[in-house]
């Protein structure tokens, strides 16, 4: 789902509000319409777009100048805030598209921040620590008259962590001597004032999106839509079959793509799960699918991809670690046959051209955009279930507030504490949206996310006076 993909979405939905009077009712209709129309050019455009050129000694000598961008979508509903992902995919569009969907994601969980994004345009893996520290330190002072803790905080994304987020607090921290600095950006490590539990927060609420709509949301509906045909009659017939798998202690089959941060995690809340029995059937990163239809060993898997920063992609490597699986392509994950699919990877990996291949029952976006809009109309008709990204991956952003939170109060929290704190925020928003979603018109689930997003953005900038 790319950036024109996005925008048309969220014309779709202002279209529709304009028709729903009982939304911002206004003495005039002509008034009303001028309103809404001005809202949806404003979050169809993006507030600033910088970009940047980090020039980088190598270690053999050689000098390179690398593309660096901070995209900076709306901050009507609180300070920019979004990840820097340092990834070979980085370019101006993929950024802005991301922080338009961080504007979203925030307005939908009810988050006091807007949307922002940033990347470097580089493999991380071919570059040494002493390189990649000189990158993070040029990325802050290229950008550092846009970034602080009231005005834009980053975060980690795909191809950075707490290491990288460290060292762009020092550098913000030099530039910037006497100021506040600990809440300049989040996903730090926990000795310098980072949240606990940050690294693990996406995955963990990836994994609740799907779990707490089987196991808490479902069971709590006395009845059917009223719809007796078409997806959501379908969609029921999904959940109800799953459901029994849950009762009758399952296995409920899983399949992940991508395990980094948010994949392996998630792999392994399924993996461990008490509340109902899981089997991780199939794993993958970008070299391998790992398959084994009884279950894998999540836990050995984890150990190895720890040490190697990726999954075992031989029979030898299999054989070392005791792990029991088949050797399979990368993409020959999104043919498996299982009940739910985590996509915790890239963007765009269900098209038009693959999504007829798809045959899980209920796809997670644990990664950002990786179901086009093709696909999701046309998965739904088939009565699969597609939690989307801005609902499901929320959970870094949710202990994102939570750690420059800390900042202010000075103030740690504890690991549970935190947890605890995001697996109710998320699951308040989760409730707003299944019950919207399983109970309305038959749109999709993205489409109610958008809605519900759109209209507190709407009625902020109408309070805020932005719309005359």
């Amino acid at each position: 789902m790319d950036r024109s993909q996005t925008k048309e979405l969220i014309e779709n939905v202002m279209k529709e509000l304009k028709e729903q009077g009982e939304f911002l009712p206004l003495d005039s209709s002509k008034e009303r319409e001028k309103v809404l129309e001005s809202a949806g050019e404003i979050l169809k455009t993006t507030d600033k777009i910088i970009k940047s050129y980090i020039r980088v000694s190598r270690e053999g000598g050689a000098i390179e100048r690398i593309p660096a961008y901070r995209v900076q979508h709306n901050n009507i509903s609180g300070f920019y805030k979004g990840g820097i992902r340092f990834s070979e995919d980085v370019s101006e569009s993929e950024v802005e598209n991301l922080a338009i969907l961080m504007t979203l994601k925030n307005a939908l969980h009810g988050l006091p921040f807007g949307g922002a994004k940033g990347g470097v345009d580089i493999d991380p893996r071919n570059y040494t620590e002493r390189e990649l520290n000189l990158i993070s330190k040029k990325y802050v002072q290229r950008f550092a008259l846009n970034l602080g803790p009231t005005q834009d905080i980053p975060a980690p994304d795909l191809g950075t962590d707490e290491r990288i987020i460290d060292w762009m607090v020092g550098e913000y921290k030099t530039i910037h001597p006497g100021q506040a600095y600990s809440g300049s950006f989040t996903g730090k490590s926990v000795e310098n004032s980072g949240a606990q539990g940050r690294r693990e927060s996406t995955g963990i609420g990836t994994f609740l999106s799907y779990l707490y709509m089987l196991n808490e949301w479902f069971p709590q509906q006395k009845q059917r839509p009223k719809s007796k045909t078409g997806a959501r009659h379908l969609q029921w017939d999904t959940l109800e079959k799953l459901h029994t798998k849950f009762n009758e202690a399952g296995p409920i089959d899983v399949a992940v793509q991508g395990f980094g941060n948010v994949g392996g995690v998630a792999a392994l809340e399924a993996y461990s799960s008490s509340v109902a029995k899981h089997r991780v059937t199939a794993v993958s990163d970008q070299f391998v699918t790992l398959v084994n239809h009884n279950g894998l060993n999540v836990e050995k898997l984890t150990a190895y991809t720890k040490k190697n920063n990726r999954l075992p992609n031989t029979k030898e490597r299999l054989l070392d670690w005791k792990i029991e699986a088949d050797i399979k392509s990368p993409i020959d994950i999104i043919q498996m046959d299982t009940d739910v699919m985590i996509f915790a990877a890239i963007a765009d990996q269900v098209t038009k051209e693959n999504m007829k291949d798809v045959k899980a029952d209920i796809l997670v976006e644990g990664a950002n955009a990786p179901v086009s809009v093709e696909a999701d109309l046309y998965l739904q008709d088939q009565g699969k279930v597609i939690i989307p990204d801005i609902l499901a991956n929320a959970g870094g952003v949710h202990v994102s507030y939570l750690e420059w939170k800390q900042s202010r109060v000075t103030e740690m929290y504890s690991k549970e504490e935190i947890l605890q704190e995001m697996g109710n925020q998320m699951k308040d928003t989760l409730k707003r949206v299944y019950d919207e979603y399983f109970l309305s018109k038959e749109h999709t689930m993205r489409f109610t996310c958008y809605s519900l997003a759109l209209r507190r953005l709407t009625s902020l900038l109408h309070k805020h006076g932005k719309l005359f």
